[in-house]
């Protein structure tokens, strides 16, 4: 059975295509990797929200 991946942004539900891959700092050791799912829609919403608080590492393709 296949994982379904559904876009992080509130209130969307659409299938997501890309990997928002990020990490705090403030919080996290640097080899630790947190990812949001984001759709086409909103992937670079998403990622200008966390590259404008230093936070975005990089997108990738799912």
């Amino acid at each position: 059975m296949s994982e379904q991946r559904i876009c992080s942004a509130k209130g969307c539900g659409a299938a997501a295509s890309y990997a928002v891959v990020w990490n705090n700092p403030k919080i996290h050791s640097p080899e630790r990797e947190k990812i949001w799912m984001a759709c086409e829609e909103h992937r670079q919403s998403l990622a200008d929200f966390l590259d404008a608080r230093g936070f975005l590492r990089r997108v990738e393709n799912l």
